[in-house]
């Protein structure tokens, strides 16, 4: 083999490397949720500075705050509280999410809330 064949190989190598670089970090926040909670992805609360994936898998809700922008560590939180019960806080300063959370639920409202900064949302009673 040639010294040609070798630097196209190896340039070839490292643009599909830079590539695969690339797209793991333009990927959107439901992606990396996927790889937390388990089940399907039943809402998306978004907000100013963030959003919260919503994830529902036989009974259990389970949901993951995620920044808009990266960076530095932010305040972050998410909460999901059954109906009936207590809200189950994960709460802090993180770097790339707040949680995950997962509640048993049942067949019951959850409601959920996520922050990131002083921004946040609240869902309200949702997924009866």
């Amino acid at each position: 083999m040639d010294s040609g064949a070798i630097r196209r190989r190896v340039a070839l190598g490292m643009a599909v490397l830079a590539a695969s670089g690339l797209l793991t970090l333009a990927m959107p926040g439901s992606a990396h949720a996927a790889s937390y909670c388990s089940g399907h992805k039943v809402r998306t609360l978004t907000f100013a500075s963030g959003s919260v994936q919503v994830y529902k898998n036989r009974g259990y809700v389970c949901a993951v705050t995620f920044p808009k922008s990266g960076g530095a560590r932010k305040w972050m939180s998410v909460s999901v509280q059954a109906r009936g019960n207590r809200p189950v806080v994960n709460a802090g300063r993180f770097l790339h999410h707040a949680g995950p959370i997962t509640v048993h639920a049942g067949h019951r409202c959850v409601w959920i809330k996520g922050a990131v900064g002083s921004s946040k949302v609240s869902s309200g009673w949702i997924l009866c």
